[in-house]
């Protein structure tokens, strides 16, 4: 099919753009720089064209240059940004009000899952939105995928988990901790992602994904540290809500501030798949779904970033996803790497061996001498 990916930037629509490719779609990338796709390894197999959600008529001549088109995957979010719930909604109004214009018969859009519950957090206020807003009058179908917590390194989500486990000596335990949630691998989004782009598999509507397991997110934070090789001690946590904890994350985490703030405002609300899965409708990957344990593992696995067309794992981390993905230890190889001669690159491995806490207090220091002086190299792909 003839494939439009918005969003194919980001951490999932890069590895989404390599999935299609390799299953014989022909796909365009929109993005309002497209010159930033540049460094994605897959530039060479798609076209590219410009597109700014945030103007309806830019949008409307995007799509319209990108030709015939069978599916868009919407994977556009401002999640983070100040102002991102209606600068989203109004991004989608403008996608959909295009694709009808354009005579798109479909629209995949991956957003999360949505409680039941009066009083929803912002980020998961807008996921619901976005969804509706993707609905108009004689627009095209909209089939809309709602996951939890994506496992898999570059993941916000997964680094936060990363971070957390890595850099705390002591492990909070929140009351929220005992919520229960339905994490998914990588591996298995991509594979009901593609699934979602075929009417014939997958009928208009709405659907929650999820791996073989329901967890908690203290279970996923002891399991974590396990995998990771962290002995961390539990304290249990009271009277402190999201809020608070979302602001400490801001400041205690290596990821943009807003962006870690909207996601932990989420974590007051359980993330259980609702009884519409997708699995039902879809089969499950060869070998089956992907469990916790080993989509962390892989997650983990010692790896040098590749371009993300290249990877023997989509769980593994690309050479484009954030600057700050990957852990403290790989952060600190990268900015020694651009300040070493080559002949000691390969003695940087034994910045693994330091004590994650310190090597998160090093890497701290550095990124705060950074924001003040502005002075440190910037690592680029790898």
């Amino acid at each position: 099919m003839r494939i439009l990916v918005t969003g194919a930037s980001g951490y999932v629509g890069s590895r989404l753009v390599t999935a299609l490719l390799d299953a014989g779609h022909e796909v365009t990338v929109a993005g309002r720089n497209p010159a930033k796709f540049g460094g994605y390894g897959w530039i060479d197999r798609v076209a590219a064209v410009q597109l700014d959600a945030a103007d309806a008529d830019a949008t409307a001549a995007a799509v319209a240059a990108a030709g015939p088109i069978d599916v868009l995957y919407y994977l556009v979010h401002g999640i983070g940004e100040p102002g991102f719930r209606d600068a989203d909604n109004a991004a989608a109004t403008h996608v959909a009000e295009a694709a009808k214009a354009a005579g798109l018969k479909r629209i995949v859009y991956l957003g999360g899952f949505v409680p039941d519950d009066d009083a929803l957090s912002e980020h998961l206020a807008s996921r619901a939105e976005v969804a509706d807003a993707l609905h108009v009058d004689g627009g095209p179908e909209v089939v809309w995928l709602g996951a939890a917590m994506i496992i898999g390194a570059g993941s916000t989500s997964f680094e936060m988990l990363r971070y957390t486990g890595d850099r705390f000596v002591l492990m909070p335990m929140p009351k929220w901790a005992r919520h229960p949630m339905d994490p998914i691998s990588i591996r298995d989004v991509l594979h009901y992602l593609l699934a979602a782009a075929d009417p014939k598999q997958v009928p208009v509507g709405s659907y929650d994904i999820c791996g073989p397991t329901t967890t908690t997110y203290g279970d996923l934070m002891r399991t974590y540290a396990r995998l990771a090789g962290n002995r961390r001690a539990r304290v249990q946590v009271r009277g402190i809500d999201t809020a608070a904890l979302s602001r400490l994350t801001a400041v205690a985490l290596p990821i943009p501030g807003g962006l870690a703030a909207d996601l932990v405002a989420s974590l007051d609300y359980p993330m259980t798949a609702s009884a519409h899965r997708l699995g039902d409708v879809v089969s499950d990957p060869d070998g089956g779904l992907v469990g916790i344990e080993d989509a962390i593992a892989r997650s983990l696995e010692p790896v040098e970033p590749k371009p993300v067309d290249r990877l023997t794992d989509p769980h593994h981390l690309a050479d484009t996803d954030a600057e700050w993905a990957g852990g403290d230890a790989l952060r600190i190889q990268r900015l020694a790497a651009m300040v070493t001669p080559s002949f000691a690159h390969p003695a940087l491995g034994l910045i693994s061996a330091v004590p994650k806490p310190v090597a998160g207090a090093v890497r701290a220091g550095l990124d705060a001498l950074d924001a003040i002086s502005g002075m440190l190299p910037k690592p680029g792909p790898s």
